[in-house]
């Protein structure tokens, strides 16, 4: 069954987990394309995307703005009290979910939703965890990787990529 909400976590999945700064301490993120396919997919069956990070950067927002990802939750402390707040608004069940998360803080909700992923770089500990391990590292298309699988796993894979060719 397709979820009805994807969630990402994004350092470490959309991202390399690299922090780059600048000579004035800007602080810069290097995301790949490929994964804003993976929103242009799931907008295409109507699926929601969220994303949930830790950090509290306004680099995170221009890139959901860019991609018109409509939940942003940048500095979340709590992902299962975020991720339980926004099913009630959208009135769906974590079973209804699927979570792409790399690291400790994103266990809890991995282990809740009713399909979770990591990229291929996420420490074992995680990947014990989850339903599947994407072969793609995080900041290398592993957030479409994920998307991708979903839809083939849901036989829509074909039809989706096909509207876009």
């Amino acid at each position: 069954m397709l979820p009805k909400l994807v969630i990402t976590d994004i350092d470490g999945v959309w991202t390399d987990g690299g922090m780059y700064y600048t000579a004035d301490g800007d602080v810069m993120k290097r995301f790949s394309v490929k994964d804003g396919w993976g929103v242009i997919f799931l907008r295409e069956l109507g699926i929601p995307v969220a994303i949930m990070t830790g950090e509290n950067t306004q680099i995170v927002q221009k890139r959901a703005d860019k991609l018109k990802i409509k939940y942003c939750y940048l500095g979340v402390k709590d992902k299962v009290a975020q991720a339980r707040e926004l099913c009630r608004e959208l009135d769906i069940s974590l079973d209804e979910v699927a979570f792409i998360g790399d690291d400790l803080n994103d266990l809890p909700l991995l282990r809740l939703v009713g399909y979770s992923a990591s990229p291929a770089n996420t420490p074992g500990y995680v990947k014990r965890e989850v339903k599947y391990v994407t072969a793609a590292h995080g900041g290398y298309g592993a957030f479409r990787e994920f998307v991708e699988k979903l839809l083939e796993d849901n036989g829509v894979l074909e039809d989706t990529v096909s509207k876009f060719l």
